[in-house]
């Protein structure tokens, strides 16, 4: 399986695993997105199961710039909760989709030398042009120029980005099993550091109550939420690899194909929880939501016919 079918397949899965996020914030089993990072975060310390498959120490230098864009990639998952709290998934994720390859590409050029052909700048621009046209309400209004969410949108693709691009550096000098162990460890102290705000502590702490006193609700939730995040947790380390194996930039840009699962798959759970994903069903929405997909298609194929000459 080469790195592209690879990258398709965990973007699939992060758009089951991002379905779930919605549901569980909007549908307030989990009470602030802080709380949901934070878990998350916990969850990661799951990759120590890792060690006997290729760890090894490193000097405290290089951890540190190795860890460092773990804590960033924790700050950007944080956004896109919060992003995905205020507003529909098929919304957030497309201009979370167009930000990433943007800014990897740029950060590409200037720190990793990478090079693209024509054909497949053309498909990163189509991408890019197809997740915008998917994002926004047609026809615009004047008091109402972006959807809720839209900076923390904005946020999250530049800290993503730059986390990737990081991530796509220490793969090159090293194994994939200890680079990722390490930016885990990243992830998971940049959750700990949200109890730096007050707030955020008082909901991180104000979540333990359920350990405490658990409930069936809190089992539901709490065996959703494992599930979900092990769903993520696959699509994330399939990611990686492809990043690790492949381009950074054309991994990067196919998560536009995330976003046409999620709109797939929104659309038939808003039939179930209308409230919860609030996805529009009106002609001109889903006539801009298939033309944006056409276009997204054709940044995929686009992207993919350098490998197949």
């Amino acid at each position: 399986m080469n790195y592209l079918a690879i990258a398709v397949v965990a973007y699939f899965l992060v758009a089951i695993e991002v379905i779930l996020d919605k549901f569980l914030l909007t549908s307030k089993r989990v009470s602030h997105p802080s709380v949901y990072a934070f878990y998350i975060g916990m969850m990661s310390l799951f990759a120590l199961a890792l060690i006997p498959f290729g760890f090894h120490l490193i000097g405290l230098k290089q951890a540190f710039f190795t860890i460092i864009p773990g804590i960033i990639f924790a700050y950007g998952v944080l956004c896109l909760f919060f992003a995905i709290n205020k507003s529909e998934a098929s919304r957030v994720l497309p201009v979370v989709g167009a930000i990433i390859p943007i800014v990897t590409f740029l950060l590409s050029i200037f720190f990793l030398s990478e090079r693209l052909y024509l054909v497949q700048l053309a498909g990163v621009a189509a991408l890019i042009v197809g997740g915008l046209l998917i994002s926004f309400d047609l026809p615009f209004k004047r008091d109402k120029k972006f959807f809720k969410g839209f900076y923390y949108s904005i946020g999250a693709g530049i800290l993503l980005a730059i986390a990737f691009t990081w991530f796509k550096h220490f793969f090159e000098r090293d194994n994939f099993v200890n680079v990722f162990i390490w930016t885990r460890l990243g992830l998971f102290l940049g959750s700990i550091s949200l109890f730096l705000n007050p707030a955020w502590r008082r909901r991180i702490l104000g979540s333990f109550g359920g350990f405490n006193n658990p409930q069936k609700e809190h089992y539901r939730t709490g065996s959703l939420f494992v599930v979900n995040k092990a769903l993520g947790g696959i699509g994330s380390y399939m990611t990686n690899y492809a990043i690790a194996i492949g381009s950074v930039t054309i991994v990067n840009a196919l998560v536009s194909t995330e976003y046409v699962f999620i709109l797939i798959i929104g659309l038939v759970m808003s039939f179930k929880f209308p409230k919860i994903f609030q996805e529009k069903e009106s002609a001109l929405d889903l006539m801009q939501k298939i033309v944006a997909i056409l276009i997204i298609s054709l940044g995929v194929v686009l992207i993919s016919l350098k490998h197949r000459l």
